[in-house]
């Protein structure tokens, strides 16, 4: 007899690597890709358009050891790379425009600051439980109020991994209403996922975006907006639908009770928590500073009158990134003094706030590093120049949808958004000067194209971990979404569609 079988360790299972793994591995690639690639580069107009029909090749006028140099140094000109005005070529100690991403560096540390300071006074998870226990007896207007606060959280500010400390509520309350697993997972993963995937002025999504495609953040806000209601609107009464079935019918539950889920009742529910003077104070003043910003940033003159070249209001703010960031550092100080932190307190939660977001700011640093790689080399207007033909010569409406549909495996291969949107945006920016529609349009179709697949798709933490922390399987999810998730991308299409037309 031979020697008993030892166990065998279980097989490892892989793991799809995190987004600055794969901006590092995309930095690397074309880095190689552009020794192939011929430089090249169009005529550009006074305020840096591409002039079409204009491309011709250039020689690149980098030898290997300039490239070596460009690749060693491409997160240091994607955080505060100069662009020489001159040549075109960027390097941390050129003279000319910042062409770098300091400037949404600090502004997703400073909001990054903001957001924890306003969960560190338990005023915001406060209000949501209040809420939940107002609406306990009423669930179809249970289920509507934490997907609206949800989505008005993701379309302002990109809440998403935030909702995963929220199951451990939700998921009791559901179920003592008659409910399933699956509607507190859709209450939650969706309610925050619509606002995200309609942001007006998120801005690890719209504003990263905009700032990449050098328009302001409240370019095409009004189109945002309304596809934020009218999708909102359609997912909650998608969620409700389903829920009414299962209260009805529990044989109809896609995921089936576990034990001990039918025997919830609604007294534990319990006394209504305390909302204090507070905690009431803490939520007025997120109100008030979200508020502002989108007053700061929308170009009112442009949105009242109609026309992208009016005259800007006296009252107009037109403010960009560096307000921004200095807007939500004195914001966190002040959530902090009127939630009652205390010195230390305050001072700990702001910087543990900017660590907790270092990762989104290094991804935007890595992405931008990447096309200044590709403009040293000279190969983005030749990768440009390679796709015009295919919009140039199609229909507005259609250019809209395109864009759309282009970046859905780029939103898989890249689940941050920010990233995304940095890497993705000086390439299809332009496309739009190229199809004659608003760079606007490019925004929402990408942001849309970014939102829908991360309502699905297994590398974010916010769909496997909810499903996870709700006690359902991926696959039944996926039975439950996808009716919706196509009924949302023919909506999309629609309305980025209409509005490359009419834009």
């Amino acid at each position: 007899m031979g020697p008993p079988d030892q166990a065998q360790p279980p097989p490892r299972r892989f793991t799809f690597p995190s987004a600055i793994t794969v901006l590092a591995l995309v930095t690397v690639a074309v880095w190689a890709l552009a020794f192939l690639i011929p430089p090249g580069q169009y005529d550009r107009t006074a305020n840096g358009a591409p002039v079409q029909g204009t491309y011709h090749r250039v020689p690149s006028g980098l030898g290997f050891t300039g490239r070596l140099k460009d690749l060693f140094l491409s997160p240091v000109n994607g955080l505060y790379g100069i662009r020489d005005l001159k040549t075109g070529e960027i390097g941390p100690t050129l003279t000319g425009a910042l062409y770098g991403s300091a400037g949404v560096f600090l502004f997703v540390l400073a909001i990054g600051a903001f957001i924890t300071v306003v969960f560190a006074t338990g005023a915001l998870d406060r209000g949501i439980e209040r809420l939940a226990h107002a609406l306990r007896d009423r669930g179809a207007l249970l289920i509507a109020g934490i997907m609206v606060v949800f989505s008005l959280l993701g379309t302002v500010e990109g809440f998403a991994e935030e909702t995963l400390g929220f199951y451990g509520l939700i998921v009791p309350l559901m179920l003592a209403l008659g409910y399933d697993r699956m509607v507190a997972t859709g209450t939650i993963i969706l309610g925050a996922g619509i606002g995200v995937l309609c942001s007006t002025v998120n801005p690890f999504a719209t504003g990263v975006a905009s700032s990449a495609a050098g328009i302001s953040l409240g370019d095409g806000i009004a189109l945002r907006f309304a596809m934020w209601i009218v999708l909102t609107a359609v997912t909650v009464g998608y969620v409700i639908g389903y829920g009414r079935r299962v209260q009805r019918d529990p044989d109809r539950s896609l995921v089936g009770f576990l034990p001990g889920d039918r025997e919830h009742v609604t007294d534990e529910a319990g006394a209504a928590p305390e909302l204090t003077g507070l905690h009431k104070a803490v939520l007025a003043l997120v109100g008030l500073v979200f508020a502002f910003m989108i007053f700061s940033v929308v170009p009112w003159s442009s949105a009242l009158s109609g026309r992208a070249d009016a005259a800007a209001y006296a009252w107009e703010l037109d403010w960009s990134f560096a307000e921004l960031a200095a807007l939500f550092l004195v914001a966190a100080v002040l959530t902090g003094l009127v939630g009652r932190m205390g010195e230390q307190r305050l001072s700990s939660t702001i910087v543990q706030g900017a660590a907790d977001f270092i990762a989104p700011a290094l991804v935007i640093v890595l992405a931008r590093g990447v096309t200044v790689i590709m403009n040293n080399a000279r190969v983005t207007d030749t990768v440009l120049h390679s796709i015009e033909g295919v919009v140039a010569g199609s229909p507005a409406a259609l250019f809209g949808i395109i864009v759309f549909v282009v970046n859905l495996p780029l939103a898989f291969l890249i689940p941050s958004s920010s990233g995304h949107a940095t890497l993705a945006m000086p390439i299809l920016a332009p496309l739009a000067d190229f199809a004659g529609v608003s760079r606007a349009v490019v925004v929402t179709a990408w942001q849309s194209a970014s939102g829908w697949m991360n309502l699905w798709v297994p590398t974010t933490a916010v769909t496997i971990g909810g499903v996870s922390l709700a006690k359902v399987r991926y696959d039944q999810y996926l039975r439950f979404v996808w009716p919706l998730l196509a009924l949302l991308a023919v909506l999309i299409c629609l309305f980025v569609g209409f509005g490359a037309a009419v834009g």
